[in-house]
């Protein structure tokens, strides 16, 4: 995004912004990428000029890591985290480290991505859905078209072992009532192997190593849009998402300013930003980046974070059992 856009976001939100009290420091764990970090963190810095933000970023993984020897050591370091997942949002809510914030506006927002108790809160749709090169003759609508014989040996996939969405991408199609597990069985069989991230796999499916793969929606959609020979589907049966959540710690040290960063996130120039970044943003009435369908058209699959969560170990237990470590 650039600099004046960035500007134009901020004057934009800054009329209700400016009449808060709000000051000091305020300090953000966050997966974003380190553009888009420091592009959020400016944004919200020139709208509320009287604070100060501190981030670190890296992936969620070594977030959590970093934040649960915090924990051990009984010094929590940052007010706000800004994740992947809302699994891992649902884990520190229940160990009861997430501050509630029942105030935030989300009315024009799903409930389904929400907390109900205002624990932690969506700001984007990253979704996995079907990546197939335009190679290919079979054309993908919906996700068991890739257990058809034309699609035998010819399927890329992350691994809910290293990847988070594919992690939550297995436990919405596992608790779909038309996929199951009957489904991962029959990738299996289709000779499916899991291995690494999204990246990996799209580059398999972009460089004709292999014909069709899952991968989260905005590899395919914005490399396309630079001439490479991919499409994304969102399959009939819908897509699962990782909505990048955000949450206040119950340990928050500046917890104002900690609400007013959930506020700008949620705010039309919040989402307007996600938008900007080239992401689905959560907010309905965003226009999407170019190369998304209008946001009415695209079905998530239900999804339950705190069932999630309970079977996770289970699910990558069957899931090992299937494919193998």
């Amino acid at each position: 995004m650039t600099r004046i856009a960035l500007s134009i976001t901020a004057a934009l939100w800054a009329g209700t912004a400016l009449a808060q009290d709000v000051s000091g420091t305020l300090t953000l764990y966050t997966s974003q990428p380190n553009a888009d970090a420091q592009a959020t963190v400016d944004a919200f810095m020139e709208a509320y000029p009287d604070v100060e933000v501190e981030w670190f970023r890296d992936g969620t993984t070594k977030v959590m890591a970093k934040l649960r020897a915090e924990f051990e050591a009984g010094q929590p370091q940052p007010d706000v985290l800004l994740i992947a997942d809302m699994v891992t949002m649902e884990g520190l809510e229940q160990e009861g480290r997430l501050m509630p914030y029942p105030e935030a506006d989300t009315s024009a927002y799903d409930p389904a991505i929400m907390d109900d108790e205002g624990h932690y809160f969506s700001t984007k749709l990253i979704t996995t859905g079907i990546v197939y090169n335009t190679a290919a003759e079979m054309i993908p609508t919906s996700y068991t078209d890739l257990l058809k014989p034309e699609a035998e040996g010819q399927i890329a996939m992350p691994s809910p072992l290293t990847s988070g969405a594919a992690t939550i991408h297995m436990a919405a199609l596992t608790a779909h009532p038309d996929l199951g597990w009957d489904f991962y069985e029959g990738l299996a069989e289709q000779g499916a192997i899991p291995d690494g991230g999204n990246g990996g796999t799209y580059r398999a499916v972009a460089g004709g190593e292999k014909l069709y793969g899952f991968v989260v929606d905005f590899l395919p959609i914005r490399n396309k849009l630079d001439g490479a020979p991919v499409e994304f589907v969102f399959p009939e049966e819908g897509v699962s998402a990782v909505t990048e959540p955000a949450a206040i710690l119950s340990t928050a040290q500046n917890p104002e300013a900690a609400k007013a960063f959930i506020d700008f996130l949620l705010s039309m120039e919040g989402q307007q930003l996600a938008a900007d970044q080239g992401y689905l943003p959560a907010h309905p009435d965003i226009t999407p980046p170019e190369g998304f369908p209008p946001r009415d058209e695209i079905e998530l699959i239900e999804f339950d974070p705190a069932a999630a969560l309970a079977n996770d170990q289970a699910n990558k237990e069957r899931f090992v059992e299937i494919f193998g470590g």
